[in-house]
């Protein structure tokens, strides 16, 4: 396979329910330019802007490498399970603890916090829309026509979407250059760190909570593509890849602009900075985000419901139904509790992601039916119906991460639920063991 090729093969939605064999594996770069695109969207811009206008420098600064941290812990593990076996994170839920529904429910999750993601996006793109226009049209009526008109395309399929796709990541990173440029030039370091946050001030602890929340529904999902990798250490480079570029580059020129334009305000910011020629790359950008946030969500639902009832429902229905829902939270102002929603993502996924963890490398409930299956190429012939110990400590752990006004909520969350998962398991097996013992007598 030449590196041509190389470069063009990896695609999510191939193999959905089989191992990736090893002939199909791909270089380091094939995986860790996609896993990149992750974080290195207005997304984590917008979340860098959020700490740099209600943290200290210092602190928004420790907020990331903290949240990097457990971020990097937490893909690694993951996405070297993923790499190893070959599979998606979907299927790799199953036999991690949650078994066939339990799996499916994950999938429900991911497709919800992509609807609150769509939401957020889309009234970006409306409010700069709205700038562009004059303010004439209303944001409310801006995210309404935004929305529906993005949905209609995803829904039909325009391939003009995947052309913008292209378009918007290395206009966004120039832009991004850019503004750091134009912004920073004229600062020095010592200036920006003594430059007090204007905005609602954050705690580092919410700092750490708000920087996993932004980036860890890419974590659920890098099983998807390191199951093209070729070995661990690809694995441990894409993921320093991915923190370097989306955490510390893109978060962290966000913070240093936003101190010194103090705003956290993105669309402010871009047109401040670079005019109408920003406004357009946010536009881009948002389309690129909001196209997968789209379409991703709408197969979620699609495979949950299909997984649960047996009935497939249109993915056009499916795709209009989440595009309007997505759209009515834009106009609602999902985007006034961006913080929020954030902070419940950083509550939420860490527990399902740390149980996953628990059951694959310490518990090892089911790798000897993974091993013996991944010698023949194959999945296991036995997949457990449901996990109800991992559901169970998955709604504990986020409501402990929720509930809790001491420490950080994020690791609150995902040591509560892998400790409850550990207990619940090893208790389920001990009252296990009479009762096969009786049954033998």
């Amino acid at each position: 396979m030449n590196r041509k090729e190389d470069l063009t093969v990896i695609k999510i939605e191939d193999y959905p329910l089989t191992r990736v064999p090893q002939d199909k594996r791909v270089s380091f770069l094939s995986v860790a330019i996609v896993h990149m695109g992750m974080l290195t969207a207005l997304d984590q811009f917008m979340l860098g802007a959020v700490l740099g206008n209600s943290m200290t420098l210092i602190d928004a600064f420790t907020a990331i490498f903290v949240g990097s941290l457990i971020f990097g812990v937490v893909t690694y593990g993951l996405g070297l399970a993923g790499m190893r076996e070959g599979i998606s994170g979907s299927l790799l839920a199953r036999w991690c603890g949650f078994g066939r529904l339990g799996s499916v429910l994950i999938g429900v999750v991911v497709a919800v916090s992509l609807l609150g993601w769509f939401g957020i996006q889309n009234a970006i793109f409306a409010k700069s829309l709205d700038f562009a226009l004059g303010n004439k049209l209303g944001f409310g009526l801006a995210a309404g026509l935004s929305g529906t008109l993005l949905t209609i395309l995803v829904a039909f399929g325009f391939k003009a979407l995947r052309i913008a796709a292209r378009i918007a990541v290395p206009m966004f990173i120039m832009l991004v250059a850019y503004i750091s440029v134009t912004a920073l030039s004229g600062h020095n370091l010592q200036e920006i760190i003594q430059l007090a946050p204007p905005g609602e001030p954050l705690t580092i602890s919410a700092g750490i909570t708000i920087v996993v929340g932004g980036a860890i529904v890419a974590s659920l999902m890098t099983p998807d593509l390191t199951r093209y990798s070729k070995n661990g250490k690809h694995v441990l480079g894409v993921t320093l890849f991915t923190i370097i570029a989306g955490e510390f580059v893109v978060n962290g020129l966000a913070i240093l602009i936003a101190k010194t334009l103090g705003t956290a305000d993105v669309v402010t910011i871009m047109s401040q900075a670079a005019g109408g020629a920003g406004l357009l790359v946010v536009v881009f950008s948002t389309l690129r985000v909001n196209d997968l946030n789209l379409y991703s969500s709408s197969l979620g639902i699609v495979n949950a419901v299909e997984g649960i009832t047996g009935k497939k429902l249109k993915y056009t229905y499916t795709t209009l139904v989440i595009g309007i829902l997505g759209t009515t939270l834009s106009v609602l102002g999902i985007l006034d509790r961006f913080v929020d929603f954030l902070t419940v993502l950083g509550v939420v996924f860490p527990p399902i992601i740390g149980i996953m963890l628990v059951d694959y490398y310490l518990l090892r409930s089911h790798r000897k039916i993974l091993d013996e299956s991944r010698r023949t190429g194959q999945l296991p012939s036995e997949t457990p119906t449901i996990g109800w110990a991992a559901i169970v400590a998955s709604i504990v752990g986020g409501a402990v991460g929720l509930a809790t006004e001491w420490g950080v909520p994020t690791i609150n969350s995902l040591v509560a639920a892998s400790l409850l998962y550990w207990v619940l398991k090893l208790a389920f097996s001990r009252a296990q063991k009479p009762l096969a013992s009786q049954k033998s007598l």
